[in-house]
């Protein structure tokens, strides 16, 4: 996946949610409702956790040096874990705060200004829904033919889904604030606000949840695609080259080990190994253009033996 694709969404999301949040402030402090204000502390997480994407990915691009030899390409990874984090504490704990808040002491909505919460979140759901509409696009250049769910669950490239579920996220707060809000104008109830608060505090916890899962994932580090894995697997076997093992390794999003132990016949000189290794690495970069480190070690491959790395228990070929 480019960078580029996601740092657009990145920016698209962050200046909508700039402009919301003063506006959600604003309607706030004329009213008091703790949806909005639930929603204006969502929108300052959503803003920060933007910025951090953005920061991830100018520090993931710096070049590789003594002391990591491997490149920063997993800061990406760290900065996206830190917004499940921040989305988890900032937006879904304190909205349930002031649910609770608000529940022990319920207040309706009431002056002149009880028509700016419904105007500003009827304004919030159209800016939402750019910032989302231009993550989808973005989203639909590279997720192929995946659904959304496993696009989610296998990309990457963490910015596109994290941005992808906070824009969903802000939708639907939207509508729990705008259902809350419109509740308690109607019955003059508070309580209608206090339940809209919790709906959007429960809604946010969750969403941090299934990002913290995803990125630690990425964060312990992910094997490559299984079409990548494939494309590999062919690129090396090509010339009748045997696989005795193999593994990969995301070092970030568009950076990928590859380590392979390759049969070679016995009495092989080692100027015809070195041009076999060479080929098979020109022929894997060809195949995977990501794959940037390809370590290839050369065996010869003894059938009744087994053939696996220690500490390995998947077998002769293991990915």
């Amino acid at each position: 996946m480019s960078a580029s694709g996601g740092t657009k969404a990145v920016v698209a999301a962050l200046t909508a949610n700039l402009i919301i949040a003063v506006l959600k402030f604003v309607a706030y402090g004329l009213t008091r409702s703790s949806s909005m204000l639930a929603e204006a502390i969502h929108s300052v997480a959503d803003s920060g956790n933007q910025v951090l994407l953005l920061v991830g990915g100018k520090r993931a691009a710096r070049q590789a040096s003594p002391e990591h030899p491997f490149g920063y390409g997993r800061e990406r990874y760290i900065y996206a874990f830190i917004v499940s984090i921040v989305l988890f504490s900032v937006g879904g704990l304190f909205a349930l705060y002031e649910a609770y808040h608000k529940w022990q002491d319920p207040h309706p909505i009431e002056g002149q200004w009880w028509w700016v919460p419904l105007a500003v979140l009827g304004g919030s759901i159209i800016a939402e829904s750019y910032s989302l509409r231009t993550a989808i696009r973005e989203s639909n250049q590279v997720r192929a033919r995946k659904p959304w769910v496993e696009f989610v669950r296998t990309a990457k490239a963490p910015e596109l889904p994290v941005v992808l579920l906070e824009d969903v996220g802000a939708l639907l707060g939207l509508v729990f604030a705008l259902f809350g809000v419109s509740m308690t104008l109607i019955t003059g109830n508070g309580l209608w606000d206090a339940a809209g608060t919790a709906m959007i505090g429960l809604l946010l916890v969750a969403i941090a949840a299934v990002l913290a899962v995803e990125t630690k994932s990425l964060l312990l580090g992910e094997s490559a695609t299984v079409s990548d894995v494939r494309r590999i697997e062919e690129a090396i076997t090509s010339d009748g080259t045997r696989i005795i093992h193999l593994k990969t390794l995301h070092l970030g999003p568009e950076e990928l080990l590859v380590a392979a132990k390759i049969s070679v016949d016995e009495g092989e000189t080692g100027e015809h190994i070195a041009e076999a290794i060479n080929g098979a690495e020109d022929r894997i970069r060809s195949a995977v253009p990501i794959a940037r480190l390809i370590y290839l070690e050369p065996d010869v491959f003894v059938p009744h033996r087994p053939q696996q790395v220690p500490g390995d228990p998947s077998g002769p070929v293991a990915h």
